[in-house]
């Protein structure tokens, strides 16, 4: 089997578990989008707006992760152009945060 992978573009393999109505709902999906269940997968995760669920448990593992990342870009030096503008885009995020930590409750209004 390992010589299947050879000289491929997308040599790595990602499974995950359904259960079998979600797996016959997306299979109706991707019959209907009329492309193939690999491109539609990739196509669903990567290019999908991400959003942030609301809760102290999440938000607490969102700022660890950024923490880690902000530690492991400021140890790095900019050796490409892509670290460079990583290192930036991190620096406008920490002072964004930073700015959000002033704001209060009040704030914000929900809009129903």
């Amino acid at each position: 089997m390992s010589g299947l992978d050879k000289n491929r573009f997308r040599n790595t393999t990602i499974s995950f578990r359904v259960s079998p109505e979600e797996r016959l709902a997306l299979e109706a999906r991707i019959k209907v989008c009329g492309i193939p269940k690999g491109e539609y997968f990739i196509k669903s995760l990567l290019y999908q707006r991400i959003e942030i669920s609301v809760g102290k448990y999440k938000s607490d593992r969102l700022a660890l992760e950024l923490k880690k990342l902000r530690e492991a870009f400021e140890s790095a030096e900019c050796e490409t152009e892509t670290s460079c503008e990583c290192k930036a885009l991190l620096k406008q995020l920490r002072e964004i945060m930073a700015d959000n930590e002033k704001l209060s409750a009040d704030d914000f209004k929900t809009i129903t």
